[in-house]
């Protein structure tokens, strides 16, 4: 639920003071736009979750090391239509490369610059089009530029993904914004999906990464389309204290107020992911209560979610209950399947003592709409968390059969 001193905005990654953005077609894919830029007016502090994959693109491997070396970047070169991922030294040198064509086009320090990189993996970088590209995004940087970088970020997605909320501290407002993309290949470990975050809040370096990271716990890492995790899952923040709010400190009113702001953002586009899914016809919001830890509530939730004959099930309008408590039952977590209750919205599915005595015409109702909620009562603990997820149809099949097509 939103909170009540957040207020909607436009502008995206540009409604925070100080940042322009901007997005152009390099002919890096057919076309489409495919080179995206977001940069900050002044420099700002950085911080960064990443894909705990083994196997990572070269974007990913250079911003952990860079932002282990400094806490300030200023600007985010994204390109789309190719990952850059498995691609050995000549993979890496390119991305060197286009971080040196940033700095250079837009004067700044190459320890500034993050990047990254979404497509098609195993593929060379052509560097050719996308150093014109960055020059051409360096020109086209504008206040206005956020949608044109939303979408110059997607790949299979359908739309361009935007939020920013606006908020009060002391009086000053301080606004946060992002974009980002997403669409298949989506059951985020990090911390293809990426995610960019600006904000004009004065903030500290350290404060920021606990309440980025906390913040992605509860957001990206709670959503799967597919489940599987990408070579370049990356989110990224920015924090340019353009506001200047008086300095938001651990523990105070305004911090709350922040972090409220933060969670909202990054689960409002965590969910525009996922309704925005490979094949997609239904968002399904999966909640699981009495549970008696919180790993064991967000285990249960991640295995109802990833389970694909859970996923067709809600496709094809089937209330079969049976295949959620036995994705429950394989999670590993430690609950008794007799005193489980099972609902689709408030439609009691499954009662305990495997009571089934529901109306298969209403359930079938529920199943009809375009959201749904399934709610999962383990009735053996106080614990609870909520994840998303979509149906999977025949069309995500066809989407990935001819992906590189």
């Amino acid at each position: 639920m939103k909170h009540p001193k957040l207020k909607t905005v436009f502008g995206g990654v540009c409604a925070p003071q100080g940042f322009i953005a901007s997005g152009v077609r390099a002919g890096i894919k057919k076309s489409k736009k495919d080179v995206a830029l977001i940069y900050s007016e002044v420099p700002a502090s950085a911080a960064g979750v990443f894909t705990q994959s083994r196997t990572v693109a070269a974007c990913v491997t250079l911003n952990q090391k860079q932002l282990q070396k400094s806490k300030v970047a200023r600007a985010i070169l994204i390109n789309s239509g190719n990952a850059n991922a498995c691609t050995g030294e000549r993979g890496m040198m390119n991305a060197k490369q286009s971080i040196s064509t940033v700095a250079s086009a837009l004067s700044i320090k190459e320890s500034e610059v993050l990047i990254a990189s979404t497509g098609v993996i195993g593929q060379f970088l052509p560097m050719d089009k996308l150093t014109w590209g960055i020059y051409e995004a360096a020109k086209a940087l504008s206040r206005d530029g956020s949608d044109d970088a939303a979408e110059g970020i997607c790949t299979t997605d359908t739309f361009p993904k935007e939020c920013a909320v606006e908020f009060d501290i002391n009086g000053i407002p301080v606004r946060i914004g992002g974009i980002a993309k997403g669409s298949g290949m989506i059951a985020p470990n990090m911390a293809t999906m990426l995610a960019f975050l600006t904000t004009d809040a004065k903030i500290s370096h350290s404060l920021l990464r606990k309440a980025f990271k906390q913040a992605n716990e509860r957001s990206f890492n709670r959503i799967t389309v597919d489940g599987d995790t990408s070579t370049n899952d990356m989110a990224l923040i920015l924090a340019n204290g353009k506001a200047e709010n008086r300095e938001i400190r651990e523990g105070t009113q305004d911090y709350k107020l922040f972090y409220a702001a933060l969670e909202h953002v990054m689960v409002t586009l965590s969910k525009l992911i996922v309704k925005d899914g490979e094949g997609a016809t239904k968002f399904v919001e999966v909640t699981v209560t009495g549970a008696k830890s919180i790993i064991d509530a967000e285990k249960a939730c991640r295995t109802i979610c990833n389970s694909p004959l859970v996923k067709t099930a809600i496709h094809g309008e089937d209330a079969n209950w049976g295949r959620i408590l036995a994705a429950v039952g394989y999670s590993g977590i430690d609950f008794n399947p007799d005193i489980t209750e099972i609902f689709f919205d408030d439609l009691k599915i499954l009662g305990k003592k495997y009571d089934i005595s529901f109306s298969e015409e209403k359930a079938k109702q529920v199943l009809q709409k375009k959201e749904i909620t399934i709610t999962v009562n383990l009735n053996s603990g106080k614990h609870s968390a909520t994840f998303w997820t979509c149906d999977l149809s025949a069309e995500y099949v066809r989407i990935n059969a001819s992906y590189r097509s």
